[in-house]
């Protein structure tokens, strides 16, 4: 919850606390478990190097080889996403492809732990196409982005937020200025609705940013969108 809020060192200390305990009761699974969490708060913050080592540790040895199908692909994906943040594509479309096979090979007959419970197409897709953008491929992460908005349930309202943030975000990568705007207008529907979440609001931040080379260009859906990105950073703070 504190890393949903963005608030990280809080998040870090209570990782690392929970990293400790799962090691110490002999949990491999919920060990690679955390350590994927904290390898994702890594790639959020920027740093890659270390998102790749807790990576890396979480899929090692019976962190991953215990875990249940599901939860292989929750750390395979995220692993994926690491490597293809430090550039390493091969290995990263490789780790896709686990992943993929690991979640089609979950099934109700297999008792997964209920932390596991979030994770799903919508899931996947989002960080499949978290990882196709980080290794260039901009066409088929926007693509995976639609998938994940197709296909989330609506009891994942904040992730929905921040999915589509992230699709706009490619959208202008490849020029489509108006198309990133109609999808930024849906992340500014949702948080308007009284969705809120620290990484949500980063999206609006950012989304902003990005906006801010086409504000002279006299685009209309650009100065809409950015004025009510303005009002909305103003009224949370």
């Amino acid at each position: 919850m504190a890393f949903d809020n963005s608030e990280h060192a809080v998040a870090l200390q209570r990782f690392s606390i929970a990293v400790k305990l799962a090691a110490r009761s002999g949990d491999a699974p919920l060990s690679g478990h955390i350590l994927r969490a904290m390898a994702h708060q890594a790639l959020d913050m920027g740093f890659r190097h270390e998102a790749l080592q807790l990576a890396q540790a979480s899929v090692h040895g019976q962190r991953y080889a215990a875990a249940t199908p599901r939860e292989r692909a929750l750390l395979g994906v995220v692993h994926a996403r690491a490597l293809a943040a430090n550039r390493y594509n091969d290995r990263a479309a490789k780790a896709l492809l686990r992943a993929e096979d690991d979640l089609s090979n979950a099934h109700d007959g297999i008792k997964e732990p209920d932390r596991t419970f979030f994770f799903g197409e919508a899931s996947l897709a989002h960080e499949t196409a978290c990882t196709l953008r980080d290794m260039g491929d901009h066409q088929r992460a926007v693509k995976e982005f639609r998938r994940s908005v197709r296909t989330r349930g609506a009891a994942f309202r904040r992730t929905h937020a921040v999915t589509l943030g992230y699709m706009g975000a490619t959208q202008i990568a490849q020029g489509g200025v108006e198309e990133a705007c109609a999808t930024w207008a849906s992340v500014l529907d949702a948080m308007e609705d009284g969705i809120y979440s620290g990484r949500a609001r980063q999206r609006v931040v950012d989304m902003r940013h990005l906006l801010s080379p086409y504000r002279k260009r006299g685009i209309p859906a650009v100065g809409v969108l950015d004025a009510r990105a303005a009002s909305y950073l103003a009224q949370v703070g």
